[in-house]
C-alpha cells in the first residue's frame, strides 16, 4: 500500500505541474529574468521585407470571399504582400473562385495530399524572406502581419507566433466556454514562454518563419506548424509570439467537433514527440528542452496517463482504509468524483445555452485528456489521416 500511495502522490505532482504549476514556475521565472534586467532588443522600426501570405486550403469556398475582403484591408504595402494559395484536392470550384483576383496566384492540385503536401509543395514557390501561414477559416487583425514581421528584425528569431482567438458571442452554446478559456490560458503560457526563452511552437492559424530556414516536413506529418516550427527552434532559433497579432475564428459547434480536432492533434503530439527526440536532452537544448517538456511532453504522453491512475489508485486507498470520512484521501477521491460529474454534466447539457459556462470546463478538460488516449492509439496503428478533418465551427 505504501507503493501505491507514493505512485498516487507522484501521479497528483505530475498532474498539477503540466496543468498549473508549469504556469507557476514559468511566471516567476520570467519576473527573475526582470529583475535581473533582461531587456528586449531594440528593433528597427523601419524593417518591412517582403512577405508572402500562404494559404493552404481545401473545399474553402464559403469562406473565399470573407478571407480575401479580410486580407485586402490589411496593414501592409500592397506592393510587399504577395498571397499564395495552394488548393489541394478542391472539388467546391475554391480555385475557381480564387482566380477571379488578381492580387492573388492560385497553385491547384487536383490530387489531395494532405495539408503537409501542400505547403512542402507551395514553400517552392515562395521567393519573399518572410512567408506567413494562416488558415482559410480565420480573419487576421489589420495590423497582424506588420506585427509578426517586425519581431523579424531580430536576426535571432526563426518563427514568431500569432494568437489563435475564439470568438464567442451570448447565441453560443455553453460548451465553447471551455475552449475559449483554454486558449486565453495557453495565450498566456505562449506569452511568459517567449519573455523567458521560446515558445513552444506554433499555432497553425497564424505563424511565420524565415523562408530560408524552411525544412520540407515528412509527408505524413500530422502536426505541421509545430514540426515546422520546432525544427527551427531546435536550430538555435527562437520562437517568438505577439498577442496582438492575431487569427480569430468560430469555436468548434460542438465537444463532438472539437473531440475530432484534438485526436488529430493528440496522435500527432506522439508523433512529434518521437521524430523531436533529441530535444528531450536538457543538456543539449537547455531552455527549450525545459519548456518542451514541460508544456507540451508531459500533457501528450504522462500527465493523462497519472489522470487515469489517479482515479484507480484512489480507490484502492480509500477502500483499504475502511472509507473514513475524515481521511484526506477520501475527500480526494470525492473530489475527483465531483470533477467527473461535473464533466458528465456537462456532457448532458452540452447544446444547452446556460449562463454558468464554467460548468463545461470539466467537460472541456476530460475531452482534452480522452483524446490524448484515443490519438495514441490511432498513432500506433497509424490510421490517422494527413488529409483535411476540418471540425465544423459555430
Amino acid at each position: 500500500m505504501l507503493v501505491l500511495k507514493i505512485v498516487f502522490w507522484i501521479s497528483i505532482a505530475v498532474v498539477f505541474y503540466a496543468y498549473v504549476g508549469y504556469g507557476v514556475v514559468l511566471y516567476l521565472l520570467v519576473l527573475i529574468k526582470r529583475k535581473l534586467g533582461g531587456k528586449a532588443p531594440v528593433l528597427d522600426p523601419k524593417y518591412e521585407p517582403d512577405v508572402t501570405l500562404f494559404i493552404a486550403a481545401y473545399n474553402e469556398k464559403d469562406y473565399i470571399h470573407d478571407k480575401m475582403a479580410n486580407t485586402l484591408e490589411l496593414d501592409y504595402p500592397s506592393d510587399k504582400l504577395h498571397v499564395l494559395w495552394v488548393t489541394d484536392g478542391s472539388t467546391d470550384g475554391t480555385p475557381e473562385l480564387l482566380r477571379a483576383y488578381e492580387s492573388v496566384r492560385v497553385e491547384h492540385q487536383d490530387g489531395r495530399a494532405g495539408k503537409i503536401g501542400a505547403i512542402n509543395r507551395g514553400m517552392k514557390l515562395v521567393k519573399t524572406p518572410i512567408v506567413v501561414f494562416c488558415d482559410a477559416n480565420t480573419y487576421l487583425g489589420k495590423d497582424s502581419i506588420r506585427r509578426i514581421v517586425h519581431l523579424f528584425a531580430n536576426p535571432s528569431v526563426g518563427c514568431v507566433s500569432g494568437e489563435k482567438r475564439i470568438l464567442l458571442d451570448s447565441h453560443e452554446a455553453a460548451s465553447a466556454a471551455g475552449e475559449g478559456i483554454y486558449w486565453k490560458y495557453e495565450s498566456t503560457l505562449k506569452r511568459w514562454d517567449s519573455e523567458l526563452n521560446s515558445v513552444v511552437g506554433a499555432a497553425g492559424e497564424l505563424f511565420a518563419i524565415r523562408t530560408e530556414l524552411f525544412e520540407a516536413v515528412e509527408p505524413d506529418t500530422l502536426l505541421d506548424d509545430f514540426m515546422i516550427s520546432m525544427r527551427i527552434a531546435k536550430r538555435g532559433y527562437k520562437i517568438k509570439y505577439d498577442p496582438e497579432a492575431y487569427a480569430a475564428e468560430k469555436a468548434s459547434s460542438n465537444v463532438g467537433e472539437e473531440l475530432k480536432r484534438k485526436v488529430r492533434i493528440s496522435a500527432g503530439g506522439i508523433q512529434s514527440v518521437v521524430r523531436l527526440a533529441p530535444l528531450l536532452n536538457i543538456f543539449s537544448y537547455g531552455w527549450l528542452s525545459f519548456q518542451y517538456i514541460s508544456h507540451r511532453v508531459l500533457r501528450w504522453t504522462i500527465a493523462p496517463i497519472c489522470l487515469l491512475l489517479l482515479l484507480m489508485l484512489n480507490l484502492v486507498i480509500v477502500v483499504d482504509l475502511g472509507f473514513v470520512a475524515n481521511s484526506l484521501y477520501t475527500w480526494m477521491f470525492a473530489l475527483q468524483l465531483l470533477f467527473y460529474f461535473l464533466a458528465l454534466l456537462g456532457f448532458v447539457l452540452e447544446n444547452r445555452r446556460l449562463r454558468i459556462k464554467g460548468l463545461f470546463i470539466p467537460y472541456f478538460f476530460y475531452i482534452m485528456n480522452y483524446a490524448v488516449f484515443r490519438g495514441f492509439f490511432r498513432y500506433l496503428k497509424g490510421s490517422q489521416t494527413v488529409n483535411w478533418e476540418r471540425a465544423k465551427r459555430a
